[in-house]
């Protein structure tokens, strides 16, 4: 029988309900909390310098004893950290292995290890697993852990309130700042340039003693950052000083190489902090198959045990310094670093730079060694109260002893000695606990004997925490044997942008043909060739101007000119246009970029700086100074030299000396000497102010100088002098000559 079809109601479902929700609310409540977390617990590193995650992998090999213990496995390492930063053991290790010595990432790395941990211009160098490497704490972590069990900073519960670990770390010295992090949070990020510990605990001690050292004082002592991987950097101060003002800017860096010529090879041991091994190798490859670089038939990373190096394999008669400038140019072998200085400072990022972050550096050291000292205070006191209750059972020792043996129980000793002399539980019950061996004069008398040692160092102890200038003296006698201990030599070299290779031109080389250059004592400069010479009849002058400098040279040459203004300006005559003799020719001041009012003095063409060859400086005060040609040469396309020679006194004359030439000098009262340029002793500094070659009165100068074929015989006779310094002889003048004759 077919069951009859029960008749159901159509289901009914109530329809969803859409609120509207105002999307500001919604970041606040979901979104800020995440953002604030990340910056402030995660991504940017506090004043101590360490971001949680570092300082709890620290914390943690402290607590483990790994200060002194023999090294255990990473892997014990990376366990234990996990009950106070629980977000995985790859997290944790790869922390670790960043502050380890075998990493090569700090200046003063923290983590003594052993294994393999990679190395920080490599980013393909994988480390080794946990299980394989170990590690223990390096001695520097002595200063960043000192005072933390003698309550030096707020101890807080971790995750699951099993255990405390620091809210901070007590550094003895500014870590912040010697130690680099990079860190990308939610909405910022910040890259901390690490620097020189010598002078960072210089800068910090200048801050103690006067809080108004200005930046540019610290950077005097404070030159710039410094980073484990060496290589230079190119220094800018206006460029430095904004850093150190703001907190953010950038320079740049640049690598560090040897050219072995003999085997045909540049070897580039040190690169930029922040480029890697494989990304240079990489772009050099690249361009390589483009065809640009026809100089360099290969490239190799020779890295091994004894340190970093980067071999590039070069054809014959490859100028190895052009090569590098073009490699500088188009790849990370030249690097900039870009400073981005944000640290949470209570609970707050801020952007400081270097001046700031020390000031604060110093606060947060002050409440530590402060926090230090008051514990050490405490204990000191609470011995002192209870010698005080020794020494009042001094008085009747048979009577203390009468006290414990009456007494019927021992809940009631400390209650009738308390009565008995006058004392407080405290006190009582350290009595009470003295063995009866002790309870003698002898003993009693020994132990009190510390009671006005302990009232000095509590009294000692009370004025320093009181007292802002002595909290300030014993940090910086910290920070200077901070500086003693751990200083080292910087590793980052500073060079300037006028020494480094920047200008090296990339086109064809220049047709070489003979040319005639010509230096007028106005200041015109022609570049005549040979044919043209040969058809002019003279060379033109402005009225009143006469030819100073003049040599046949080649177009490949280079020149170069001595100013007025100790100053050496160089140029290739290949740069320079050619003109006619007839022509008046380019004003060399306007076409090099003198200084205002700077005048050239003389001009030299140059094919080789050769060694033995010497650049002669007299001076309008009688000194004369012998510099080696080579001191003025340079790998680079340098335009300027500042310094070329001493600027003690007004320059009268520059001489290019090949082989030994007679020098003839006259001084304003009309006497003169004749030297050879081969009495002037050589010097090797090009700021030398040279030795006395003419002894004169107070008040004259040398007026004339004449050297070689250009010295009057008539006018120099008798002037002769074989020794210097020399006195001058009276010159004949015209009048006399004619008399004679």
């Amino acid at each position: 029988m077919a069951r009859k079809k029960k008749d159901t109601a159509p289901e009914t479902t109530t329809p969803a309900v859409i609120t509207d929700q105002i999307i500001t609310e919604t970041i606040e409540k979901n979104f800020m909390p995440y953002a604030m977390t990340v910056i402030v617990a995660r991504a940017i590193p506090e004043i101590d310098g360490f971001k949680p995650s570092q300082r709890k992998v620290l914390y943690t090999m402290y607590k483990e004893g790994l200060m002194t213990k023999p090294r255990t496995k990473s892997a014990n390492v990376v366990g234990a950290t996990m009950q106070y930063h629980p977000h995985g053991d790859a997290a944790i290790y790869d922390t670790m292995v960043r502050l380890s010595r075998d990493h090569e990432a700090l200046l003063h790395p923290f983590v003594d290890s052993k294994g393999g941990f990679g190395k920080q211009y490599s980013r393909d160098m994988a480390y080794s697993a946990p299980r394989y490497t170990e590690v223990k704490l390096e001695p520097i972590c002595a200063e960043i852990f000192g005072g933390i069990d003698k309550d030096a900073v707020e101890m807080i519960p971790n995750y699951d309130n099993t255990k405390t670990e620091p809210i901070l770390l007590p550094t003895s010295f500014p870590n912040i700042l010697v130690s680099p992090n990079m860190g990308i949070a939610v909405g910022m990020s910040s890259t901390i340039a690490s620097f020189n510990l010598g002078e960072i605990c210089d800068g910090t001690i200048a801050l103690l003693k006067n809080p108004k050292t200005t930046t540019d004082k610290l950077l005097d002592l404070i030159k710039a950052p410094d980073f484990a991987g060496g290589g230079f950097l190119i220094y800018d101060r206006e460029q430095m000083k904004q850093i150190y003002e703001t907190g953010y800017g950038s320079f740049k860096l640049r690598a560090r190489y040897n050219y072995d010529k003999a085997n045909g090879i540049i070897e580039i041991t040190q690169i930029p902090y922040s480029t890697a091994v494989e990304v240079i190798v990489k772009r050099v490859v690249d361009l390589l198959k483009e065809g640009k670089f026809k100089e360099i038939t290969d490239i190799r990373d020779e890295t091994d045990i004894s340190g970093f190096k980067l071999t590039i394999d070069v054809r014959r008669g490859t100028d190895a310094d052009a090569l590098m400038a073009k490699l500088f140019r188009q790849t990370t072998l030249e690097d900039s670093f870009s400073c981005n200085f944000n640290v949470i400072i209570d609970g707050t990022p801020r952007l400081l730079g270097v001046r700031d972050i020390l000031l604060e550096w110093i606060r947060f050291r002050m409440g530590c060694v402060r926090r230090e000292l008051t514990f050490e205070l405490s204990k000191k006191k609470e011995k002192l109260h209870l010698l005080m209750g020794l020494g009042k059972i001094l008085i009747d020792i048979d009577k203390a002893i009468r006290i414990v043996r009456e007494t019927e129980k021992e809940s009631e000793v400390v209650p009738r000695l308390m009565e008995g002399f006058s004392i407080d539980e405290i006190q009582a019950e350290y009595i009470a606990e003295i063995k009866l061996r002790h309870l003698n004069r002898e003993y009693i008398l020994e132990r009190i004997k510390e009671i006005e040692d302990l009232q000095r160092e509590i009294a000692e102890l009370q004025s320093i925490i009181e007292d802002d200038i002595k909290l300030k003296d014993v940090i910086a006698k910290q920070l200077a044997a901070v500086k003693k201990k751990y200083g080292k030599p910087r590793k980052t070299q500073l060079i300037t942008a006028d020494e480094a290779v920047t200008d090296v031109p990339e086109e064809e080389p220049v047709e070489n043909y003979p040319i005639f250059v010509v230096l007028s004592k106005e200041g015109y400069f022609k570049k005549i060739t040979m044919q043209s010479l040969l058809r002019a009849d003279e060379q033109k002058m402005k009225d009143g101007d006469e030819i100073a400098n003049s040599e046949e040279t080649e177009n490949r040459a280079e020149l170069i000119f001595f100013t007025d203004k100790a100053q050496c300006y160089k140029c290739k005559a290949a740069d320079m246009d050619a003109v006619k003799a007839s022509a008046l020719g380019e004003f060399i001041s306007v076409k090099l970029g003198f200084d205002e009012d700077e005048k050239p003095v003389m001009m030299k063409a140059l094919t080789e700086y050769n060694e033995n060859d010497s650049i002669i400086f007299i001076f309008e005060n009688g000194k004369g100074v012998k510099i080696p040609v080579n001191a003025y040469e340079t790998k680079t396309n340098r335009r300027k030299l500042t310094g070329a020679f001493s600027d003690a006194s007004p320059i009268a004359a520059v001489i290019y000396e090949h082989d030994p030439v007679d020098i003839f000098l006259e001084n304003s009262a009309g006497k003169g000497i004749l030297i050879n340029s081969s009495l002037i002793p050589k010097k090797t500094t090009r700021s030398s102010s040279g030795v006395i070659l003419f002894n004169m009165k107070e008040g004259l100068t040398i007026t004339s100088v004449t050297f070689g074929k250009k010295i009057d015989k008539e006018k120099s006779d008798g002037c002769r002098k074989n020794k210097i310094p020399a006195t001058g002889i009276a010159v004949r003048k015209p009048a006399e000559q004619l008399k004679l004759g």
